[in-house]
């Protein structure tokens, strides 16, 4: 089974975060929201309470096959503020394993130097921030270990591709038809 951790910061965008963990669930994965507070209630930037699964130090990063920022602010700039947080994601682009981010959470690894010659998106107004990346319009974008989205209104395709790329093309075909993505 695939696990991923999906961050939570205090102002982090909900549509963006829950979209990505209710799909992968569906696609059988085990997906751990992870608070970067010493508190598990993280509220999002538009009100929303959410009850994390684990904290930060409690989990076994080793043993996961992608990381995930969700947008939002303040949330973005609350994940560049977390040191651990900015380790953890070294160390895996470091060693290729797949980090993934929405929105403005792009700029996270803009910041650290990550997507240096890499293709990214980013939610619009925040392309400077990508720095020494290549800017796309596209929804989702993958460059190697890198995936990157736009925002809200690119969620379920972010979704969507996370799927294609930790099980397959026919999984997340059966996801986006079970919840009525893309039909008329």
């Amino acid at each position: 089974m695939k696990k991923v951790s999906v961050f939570l910061a205090t102002g982090f965008e909900e549509v963006e975060c829950l979209t990505v963990v209710d799909l992968l669930r569906r696609a059988g994965m085990e997906v751990t929201l992870v608070s970067i507070k010493d508190t598990q209630q993280i509220t999002g930037s538009n009100g929303i309470t959410v009850l994390a699964d684990k904290y930060f130090d409690d989990m076994d990063y080793a043993a996961m096959d992608l990381l995930v920022l969700p947008g939002g602010q303040p949330g973005t700039t609350n994940l560049k503020a977390c040191d651990k947080l900015l380790n953890l994601l070294h160390d895996f682009n470091n060693n290729g394993r797949k980090i993934a981010a929405i929105c403005a959470a792009p700029t996270v690894l803009g910041h650290m130097g990550i997507l240096k010659g890499k293709k990214a998106t980013c939610y619009p107004g925040c392309e400077g921030e990508l720095e020494g990346a290549e800017f796309l319009e596209d929804r989702v974008v993958i460059d190697g270990n890198i995936t990157t989205s736009r925002g809200i209104g690119t969620a379920i395709p972010f979704a969507l591709s996370l799927i294609e790329q930790l099980d397959s093309k026919e999984k997340a075909e059966e996801i986006r038809t079970g919840i009525v993505y893309g039909h008329n």
